[in-house]
């Protein structure tokens, strides 16, 4: 257990460097892809400028063509002034044509050499920063790996440790049980040599007692195990088939969940019940089914919590109907649901038998006074027991079928597209808390199988092993006289006094109102700063307004001085302009109040968009800490219960151990002395056996002799 808890809080530790792991990769293959389009455009380039230099060539050629026909028109005309004639005219035209065709083509070349030039360094510089990028984030990424290495090797040593631990736990567990089957045997050898004193019940309630520990241990398991599965069974309810974050679930489930969450209202009795029928359980007690009341309310709790099972029956068989009815739901889905309907059916029923004969055995006894009805009561009381026994096998198969076939629907589920991992991790918990409801099952129908021919046998002695009855009248009478006898060796234990309980009553009282008091005021101030914080984000928004609005004013304050300045600097000023310059400054009037109101909501969304932003930043980081602190809290504290109740137990063992043999002792030392002053009673009493006889012979001796003196004298007479 400790290891699975361990690994769920690596994984949600580990949730946190995944999603940044994510986020970086994401950002990378981004960053790549840019690249790729950077390159892309690239290529474009490098190709219009290949098709730029092919025109260019093109362009060369024709300049080198234009030359050459510019070089025979010369020399043509040169040709034609030396015979006379005059075409210089349309010489020089064509010239002139060619030279300003030739000059455009020469700009349009310089000009698409520049371009090229600087989109080549624009690409040059953007690929630059993206190297520079990448190369960051690759560095970011090996980071975040480091840090997950790190913490793989931390917890791989956290787990080493605590398996050492487990093996050191498990070796000084042995040793104890070693001790305590010492103690047990060295128990039953003082038993056997102080047989001859009037059979008492002690062993018998230390047995009982060891057996009540040992089952609430096992109860423990298993309320952990009913609790775990209820509460992951109403998280799956909010998650599949409806979330309930994104859209309202089905009143249906909504009722389910509701049951659900209030299911340790009934699970948590049957732990209290069976620990207080343990502490009822003591030396100065007889245990006998007659006697033991505390049974009848580990049987009011199993009562309540099979009832509890069967109103929620029916919520949990229409809650797979309507998983069955979702469009994704597989035949092979569909059938693994209809398997679990059966499961959850034959469950509760084993549960109902449970109830049933634990209601038998905690039924008191009404006819325990004639000796033919105790037998057939005894027999009643074994015959449940062995019935019992076979229910809780029934019980352990019940709950194996049902892990086996909700692990194999989780198999399913994992393959549909639309599985989340709220699901899956939810899935697992269901998993695991199914695994230990199997585990605890087992080892008590294991438990119960060992220990059943002392139940059965001890389901009704008498004072007189087993020769007679012992209703509670009985009981009590014999316990009265065993307090009697017991007071001359055993001295009062040591209590806490009424005053000072009642004082430390009433500081523990204190303390928990100043606590509780502490927590209100703690809230009424988270509450007062989130109001705070709301007004100043109010008045935030209404200072950078009336900055803008001041602004506004302050820049028409300046264009009204400017136009009165210039009304005043002039001559005359007529009727016409008059209103011209009113119908302006209302025009411009509402224009800044178009232009105010404008900015104003620029402003509004601007800053709402921010905060927006801002708060869902927030948001994430929360989630992701709180998520965080949620796994390692529940691991620790978990942790810490099992520490606890390992530390209680053994302690507990180590008491009972150390009680036992002490106890042992007394009784070793009270039956030396009655061996001594039997021994002492009997020597006298063969001392004085033998001086009788001493005289006796003496005394047949003498009319031994009596006789023979008799029989002579009556010879010679």
């Amino acid at each position: 257990m400790c290891l699975f808890f361990l690994n769920i809080q690596l994984r949600a530790q580990n949730q946190v460097l995944k999603k940044a792991v994510v986020d970086e990769q994401a950002n990378s293959n981004s960053l790549k892809e840019e690249l790729k389009q950077r390159e892309q455009c690239l290529r474009k380039a490098e190709q219009e400028m290949d098709s730029l230099n092919f025109r260019n060539q093109q362009l060369a050629k024709r300049v080198e063509l234009l030359q050459e026909e510019l070089l025979t028109s010369e020399a043509k005309g040169k040709k034609s002034k030396n015979k006379g004639d005059s075409p210089s005219q349309p010489s020089f035209q064509t010239q002139s044509v060619f030279d300003e065709d030739l000059q455009k083509k020469i700009q349009e070349n310089e000009r698409l050499h520049i371009q090229f030039y600087e989109a080549d360094e624009l690409h040059r510089q953007q690929e630059a920063q993206l190297r520079a990028r990448l190369q960051q984030l690759e560095k970011d990424a090996e980071q975040h790996q480091t840090v997950v290495d790190n913490l793989t090797s931390k917890y791989m040593d956290t787990i080493e440790k605590l398996q050492s631990e487990k093996a050191r736990l498990e070796v000084k567990g042995q040793t104890l049980e070693r001790e305590v089957k010492e103690c047990r045997l060295r128990t039953e050898e003082w038993y056997v040599t102080i047989s001859f004193i009037p059979e008492i019940q002690h062993l018998i309630t230390l047995k009982a007692r060891d057996a009540a520990g040992q089952a609430v241990s096992f109860i423990q398991d298993l309320v952990s195990a009913l609790l775990n599965f209820h509460s992951y069974t109403e998280q799956r309810v909010h998650i599949y088939p409806l979330d309930s974050s994104i859209e309202s679930i089905s009143p249906l489930n909504q009722k389910f969940s509701q049951y659900l969450h209030e299911n340790a209202a009934y699970v948590r009795p049957l732990e209290d019940g069976l620990l207080q029928l343990h502490q009822s359980i003591t030396e100065d007690t007889v245990t006998v089914l007659e006697t033991v009341s505390k049974l009848q309310d580990f049987s009011k709790s199993f009562s309540t919590y099979t009832s509890f099972l069967q109103k929620i029956l029916p919520y949990q068989l229409k809650s797979f109907e309507e998983e069955c009815e979702v469009p994704l739901c597989t035949a092979s889905l569909n059938s693994k649901n209809r398997e679990l309907q059966n499961d959850l059916k034959a469950l509760t029923a084993v549960f109902e038998k449970l109830q049933n004969y634990i209601s038998l055995l905690a039924l008191p006894s009404e006819s325990c006074t004639y000796c033919h009805k105790t037998t057939a009561n005894h027999y009643t009381s074994s015959a449940v027991f062995t019935q019992l026994a076979a229910c809780l096998h029934g019980l352990h198969d019940t709950t194996k079928e049902l892990s086996k076939h909700y692990s194999q629907k989780v198999t399913l589920e994992q393959e549909l597209p639309t599985v989340t991992q709220k699901l899956r991790t939810t899935n697992e918990c269901l998993l695991s808390s199914l695994a230990s409801l199997t585990n605890s099952t087992g080892k008590i129908a294991t438990f119960f199988s060992n220990n059943l021919d002392f139940f059965a046998s001890s389901a009704g002695y008498g004072p007189r092993g087993g020769a007679g009855s012992l209703n509670p009248l009985q009981a009590e009478s014999m316990l009265s006289n065993k307090k009697k006898a017991s007071a001359y060796i055993l001295t009062r234990p040591e209590t806490v006094p009424y005053t000072e309980a009642l004082s430390n009553r009433r500081i523990l009282t204190s303390s928990t109102e100043s606590r509780e008091g502490l927590m209100q005021q703690v809230q009424q101030s988270q509450e007062k700063i989130a109001r705070l914080e709301q007004e100043k984000e109010h008045w935030l928004l209404e200072a950078q307004l009336a900055r803008v609005r001041l602004e506004k004013e302050s820049q028409r304050i300046v264009e009204l001085e400017a136009q009165l300045s210039a009304a005043l600097g002039g001559d005359s000023v007529t009727t016409t302009s008059s209103q011209t310059e009113k119908t302006g400054r209302e025009v411009s009037h509402s224009t800044s109040v178009v232009g105010d109101e404008e900015s104003r909501e620029h402003l509004i969304k601007t800053h709402y968009m921010t905060r927006v932003a801002d708060l869902t930043t927030q948001l994430q980081m929360s989630d992701s800490k709180a998520v965080h602190f949620h796994a390692e809290c529940r691991a620790l504290a978990k942790r810490l219960t099992i520490a606890e109740k390992s530390r209680e137990t053994l302690t507990e063992e180590v008491k009972q151990a150390n009680q036992n043999i002490t106890r042992l002792q007394d009784e070793l030392s009270t039956t030396k002395r009655s061996y001594e002053d039997q021994l002492s009673m009997m020597s006298d009493h063969l001392c004085s056996m033998n001086e009788t006889l001493s005289k006796q012979r003496e005394e047949i001796d003498t009319l031994k002799l009596g006789n023979k003196v008799r029989s002579l004298h009556f010879a010679y007479s």
